[in-house]
């Protein structure tokens, strides 16, 4: 079995194609720069009026790209579908200035840029350079998705899907899907649009890195941690007995100290810690199906990892496949396996 795994956050794309034939550490793999930073880079080199047509993905630069095209006098147009890379709102995307027009409306006048998170061509030609094929039964995406639901904060939604799940401690896998996702994860939808006549498995970024931790042969063999995907945007904590997911907090990584995390794992693992308090210091939020006092140590993952060694904690930094990078690849093998199982 081959699976293509892509792990996409807002700084990199982390790639490994995987054969169970084969040692997973002979894997080819790749780390490039993220398509969010991709395209930004594209949009800054135009000097002209924009249409931006294909699929909804991650924003982040993206987002203050088109924000600065328009500050310079350019119009900026956008399907629907593009659009809720910048607002999931479309009435929010119109207030700055963005046109929004049909999907398969054209502009033969105007320069085009598609906007998507998976460029399968792309991997296509740089497998080929080396002498490649790129083969698989599974393709495996990470991204990060708020979810969207009319008149609820995105903070406050994805929290509540998160506790959905974590009504019982259940295993990382758990947070995965097979060709479809709910409507309202609208990001992830725009990648199941786009790799449409695959078998997709999709997982959210942060869980899929939690999930990859557990891959990591020190870890296996713990029984109580605290996993914590410190990335340039977010950090997801899980609290984690027997392979189970007990609790989460998530926060942005920019607000957080050495003292902060402390705190937060404190109460995480004792069971105190409230979703009001990760809220309102800015963060996304918590919940705790229940605690796990005791625990063996922190497993880290993520680019910004290095503020938990500034804590009192023990820090493990997870290697799945022998390479930290490849949490997220690793968790999406680990969910593909499962799902496989269950299908």
């Amino acid at each position: 079995m081959k699976i293509l795994n892509i792990d996409i956050g807002s700084g990199t794309q982390d790639i490994m194609l995987f054969d169970s034939e084969q040692s997973v550490e002979n894997s080819v793999k790749m780390v490039l720069p993220s398509p969010t930073r991709i395209l930004a880079s594209q949009i800054r080199k135009h000097r002209n009026d924009l249409f931006l047509s294909g699929e909804t993905m991650g924003g982040g630069s993206i987002n203050q790209a088109i924000k600065n095209h328009l500050k310079k006098g350019y119009r900026v147009l956008m399907t629907e579908n593009s659009a809720r890379t910048v607002r999931d709102d479309i009435s929010r995307v119109k207030s700055l200035g963005i046109e929004i027009i049909p999907a398969r409306e054209k502009h033969p006048e105007i320069a085009e840029i598609e906007l998507k998170d998976v460029d399968l061509e792309a991997f296509r030609q740089v497998f080929s350079i080396f002498h490649q094929d790129l083969e698989f039964d599974y393709i495996a995406i990470a991204v990060q998705d708020h979810g969207y639901m009319e008149g609820v904060g995105d903070r406050n939604f994805r929290f509540n899907k998160i506790r959905e799940k974590l009504e019982v401690p259940v295993p990382p896998e758990e947070f995965s899907y097979y060709n479809e996702v709910p409507d309202y994860f609208t990001r992830m939808n725009g990648v199941l649009r786009t790799l449409k006549g695959y078998n997709v498995v999709m997982m959210d970024s942060k869980f899929a890195s939690i999930c990859g931790a557990t891959c990591d042969e020190y870890v296996k063999e713990l029984n109580k941690y605290v996993a914590l995907d410190v990335g340039n945007g977010h950090t997801l904590a899980a609290s984690i007995k027997e392979g189970k997911i007990c609790g989460v907090f998530e926060h942005h990584t920019g607000l957080l100290t050495p003292e902060k995390i402390t705190d937060y794992v404190d109460g995480l693992v004792k069971g105190t810690l409230t979703h009001e308090q990760i809220h309102e210091d800015r963060g996304h939020g918590a919940w705790i199906a229940e605690p796990i006092e005791n625990f063996e140590c922190l497993v880290a993952t993520g680019p910004q990892r290095r503020i938990l060694k500034k804590t009192n904690f023990k820090v493990h930094d997870a290697v799945p496949a022998g390479d930290v990078m490849m949490a997220g690849p690793s968790g999406l093998i680990k969910a593909t396996k499962y799902i496989k199982g269950n299908i």
